[in-house]
């Protein structure tokens, strides 16, 4: 029973690391590592609710999987790690304007830049909304229902 629980627990550290190496990765390509550490310091506080709510989705998920021993909702878990992603990746793609020009896309860039703060806090929120429903369908499939 235990080994359940360290591997729910190992999924959820894996979930959260992941999805900042993906920040650090897409930013520092974009932007350069250092830019990429400077955003980082700047709003750990965001990057860290960001990667955390991900990662207890992933944790709670893994652990729901393996009790039901069937597909779960696939889709929330999905769709929050993409928000989280897109969430912390937002707060370069302002720079993403030397480039874009040349696809017509920089009114894009410019919107994503102007309402960063407000896309962390739209993947926040979706973090709490994916916590809440696999929390809600795990004790759902512990009681029996």
């Amino acid at each position: 029973m235990i080994k359940k629980y360290l591997r729910a627990i190992l999924v959820g550290f894996l979930g959260s690391f992941g999805i900042l190496a993906v920040f650090v990765t897409v930013s520092g390509l974009i932007s350069g590592f250092s830019f990429a550490i400077e955003q980082f310091t700047r709003y750990w506080y965001y990057f860290i609710l960001l990667a955390a709510g991900f990662g207890v989705q992933a944790g709670l998920y893994s652990f729901l999987r393996q009790k039901v021993r069937q597909k779960a909702s696939t889709g929330v878990l999905a769709a929050t790690g993409t928000t989280s992603t897109l969430a912390m990746i937002s707060c370069c793609a302002h720079y993403l304007v030397n480039i874009l020009p040349f696809i017509g896309a920089s009114g894009l860039v410019a919107f994503v830049a102007s309402y960063q703060i407000q896309f962390f806090w739209i993947g926040i929120l979706f973090n709490m909304f994916g916590i809440i429903f696999i929390s809600w369908r795990l004790n759902k499939f512990l009681k029996g229902a």
